[in-house]
């Protein structure tokens, strides 16, 4: 049976969707500069993105309930002092299948769901490494949080009552919302601690569509 030469565009969706053995990296940065101290004890108050397939994922907070899971260059997530990567293990999942992975996933990830103690950026990346490695994260990276309550003590007050608002570029709203938005802005930056709002101000993220999760 005489064979035929593929397109160039049809390799590419081959290439793409076929089996891979993708590295996982978690990318580390400082919150604050008191980690430079709270790092030699196996402590500190952390942001971590989850690099794989060229591109790092994580997980931060705005007042809206769509996704906060958001995609950056990896290593330069802003707002934040990148500290250091340490490579998770490798994953199967071919780029299609993880971009169909993340986008499920972040239907679970809401920006107004975001807590700096019960559900943070390094509970998404935990969530993520465990789906595509089967190992947690290093336990140094979210041993603040585990603690609890008790880590509101910990934290420095510009971190607890901060109210640094980042809003997804796809959401489109009223003059009557915009007005209640601004409303709640304000109301936002006056209980500052709430919902614990720590993502970048600038446009240097692209948030994740997300897809409805299946019922099972």
């Amino acid at each position: 049976m005489p064979s035929f030469p593929r397109s160039s565009s049809l390799n590419k969706v081959l290439d793409t969707d076929k089996k891979t053995n993708t590295m996982v990296y978690l990318n580390v940065y400082d919150l604050t500069p008191a980690n430079n101290y709270l790092y030699m004890f196996g402590v500190g108050i952390f942001h971590s993105g989850i690099e794989v397939h060229g591109m790092e994922y994580g997980f931060g907070a705005h007042e809206y309930s769509t996704s906060g899971v958001f995609e950056v260059e990896p290593r330069s997530c802003p707002g934040f002092i990148f500290r250091r990567s340490v490579l998770l293990g490798s994953t199967d999942m071919n780029y299609s299948q993880f971009r169909s992975f993340i986008e499920r996933l972040s239907a679970k990830y809401h920006g107004d769901t975001y807590h700096l103690i019960a559900k943070n950026c390094n509970h998404f990346t935990d969530e993520v490494c465990q789906q595509l490695t089967g190992k947690p994260i290093p336990a140094w990276v979210n041993r603040l949080a585990r603690v609890g309550s008790f880590c509101n003590c910990l934290l420095p007050e510009s971190l607890q009552v901060s109210a640094v608002r980042h809003e997804p570029d796809h959401l489109g709203h009223s003059d009557e919302e915009d007005s209640e938005s601004d409303s709640a802005s304000v109301d936002s930056e006056e209980e500052g601690s709430k919902h614990h709002l720590l993502t970048p101000t600038n446009g240097d993220v692209n948030f994740i569509k997300e897809k409805p999760m299946a019922l099972q």
